[in-house]
């Protein structure tokens, strides 16, 4: 393969990335690019590594660390460069990317998200936000206050271990006008 060759097929795979970034909710985890990427067969995975780093180092995509989580989004330069140079992603490529992302987009809609957090509101005053969602449908958006940090996550964990349980139980005795059933 000659150095041009190399050079094209380097901007090539440079540019899937930001093309697969720049479609994707930013930020986009570096487990789910990789996924796509090997599922696909677009690239190895060290290549699809050094890629990246390359991508952070040009400042075409940030690199966030949170929750222990490496996630990757596209700055202005990747989107400028994007723009320009799109048409340099085969269109094959270009379609199975678009496939696979309509995919996974379809997965991620039906996905069930729970979460749960606290604030201090102030000493001994903590605000527990718990909900399930799924897509862009709320099943329950529920607040209180408790009065120590240790209620709060216990709160937490709980919902997190078993939201699933504690709705039903929640929604029974909403619903239930003829029993005391919640304590049951």
């Amino acid at each position: 393969m000659s150095s041009i060759e190399n050079s094209r097929e380097l901007a090539e795979n440079k540019l899937i990335l930001l093309y697969i970034i720049h479609n994707l909710e930013s930020p986009v985890t570096n487990l789910l690019i990789t996924k796509i990427i090997l599922e696909n067969k677009l690239m190895n995975y060290i290549f699809l590594q050094q890629y990246l780093d390359e991508l952070c180092e040009g400042k075409f995509l940030a690199k966030i660390d949170a929750d222990e989580k490496l996630s990757y989004s596209i700055s202005p330069a990747g989107k400028q460069s994007l723009e320009y140079f799109t048409s340099l992603i085969p269109a094959g490529i270009k379609a199975r990317i678009d496939e696979a992302l309509i995919k996974y987009k379809k997965s991620k809609k039906n996905e069930i998200n729970i979460q749960s957090d606290f604030v201090a509101v102030k000493e001994n005053e903590y605000i527990v936000s718990l909900r399930i969602c799924e897509g862009s449908f709320t099943y329950i958006d529920l607040k209180m206050s408790v009065g120590s940090r240790n209620d709060a996550n216990k709160i937490c964990d709980n919902w997190a271990q078993n939201s699933e349980k504690l709705y039903s139980r929640i929604l029974s005795a909403l619903t239930d006008t003829g029993s005391d059933n919640f304590g049951k």
